[in-house]
């Protein structure tokens, strides 16, 4: 089923809007800087922090002026926060598409950046909403928390779910997290209300990034990334960390520690993606998403009142949860 136009449906005006916006704080004159800025609006992208900005702000007002000032500056956030991941990760691809940093160098992806992330700072600042621009400045400094503490649980030993859970906390559902808050603040909603909403925002977020660790098990031109490719990187997400911890067998063990010490090779690798899958590592992950699912379904039910917004909101956790790419 394709959810996409029953999530636009109520804003689809405010998203041109948006995109208008958005693509107009993604472009400079200048040769190299325009070149850069050029490739990755041609990205695009479904718009999905965006577009919850948007559904949560109508929920509760009309969409204004800050509300899309604060949705293209957070959309800016994260673009900037991608581009630099891609340099920290070496990746080539985003999404199917050349990386900065593969099409430029790491020098001028980092630069790129950092112009991206003070234009999320501008556009922000347009807000006049101290709320909002220090609700931005957080979520910027959590997300790159959420990185570097990735990159130390690499040298942890230790396989946990929880762990794997505040990575993603920081990492993933705070943005969502964001999103939904901002959306609220945005149009003058009540305290309880902008509670509830950062709380189905984080849940979403969460969702979010289950699906994404799941694609990792599978190969996928689409994606943009081969099977097993978190786990050349050093990362062990939720489905094998279900598996490992199920089992407790040391020789599936010893290929995780090889894994987090960087020694694996892509045999080793096809054996653990193999293994998780036997041992229902999947199974688990997916079962994982449909419990957060119920929470946010029930926030659907008892904070949105308008039926085309109900309807959009349950379009966009269907979608979420049945993404394939």
């Amino acid at each position: 089923m394709d959810y996409l136009p029953l999530i636009k449906q109520p804003i689809q005006k405010e998203l041109n809007e948006f995109i208008e916006l958005f693509n107009e704080s993604l472009t400079h004159s200048d040769g190299l800087l325009g070149s850069a800025l050029s490739h990755i609006r041609q990205r695009g992208g479904k718009r999905m922090r965006p577009m919850l900005i948007q559904l949560i702000a109508k929920n509760f007002g009309a969409i204004s002026a800050v509300t899309q000032n604060a949705a293209v500056g957070l959309e800016l956030l994260h673009t900037a926060s991608l581009v630099h991941d891609d340099v920290v990760d070496e990746s080539s691809e985003r999404r199917g598409q050349a990386s900065v940093n593969a099409t430029y160098d790491n020098k001028v992806a980092v630069l790129v950046g950092d112009y991206i992330l003070s234009t999320a700072l501008l556009r922000v600042s347009l807000t006049d909403n101290q709320r909002i621009v220090q609700l931005l400045s957080e979520l910027g400094r959590t997300l790159a928390a959420g990185e570097i503490l990735q990159l130390s649980n690499i040298q942890n030993q230790n396989i946990s779910e929880e762990v794997y859970y505040q990575i993603i906390n920081n990492k993933t559902a705070a943005l969502f997290e964001a999103c939904a808050s901002i959306g609220a603040i945005s149009v003058g909603a009540s305290e309880e209300a902008v509670k509830e909403s950062a709380k189905f925002g984080q849940n979403i977020g969460m969702i979010f990034q289950i699906r994404d660790d799941i694609f990792d098990y599978y190969d996928s031109k689409v994606i943009g990334k081969p099977t097993g490719n978190d786990m050349m990187e050093g990362k062990l997400t939720l489905p094998v960390i279900y598996a490992l911890n199920h089992t407790k067998m040391e020789s599936m063990m010893n290929l995780a520690r090889k894994v987090k010490a960087g020694t694996v090779n892509p045999d080793e690798i096809a054996v653990l993606v193999e293994f998780t899958k036997e041992q229902g590592g999947i199974e688990y992950a997916e079962r994982k998403m449909g419990e957060i699912a119920a929470k946010c379904q029930q926030y659907i039910d008892q904070q949105v009142k308008e039926k085309a917004i109900k309807d959009a909101l349950t379009a966009y956790l269907e979608y979420v949860i049945q993404r394939n790419y």
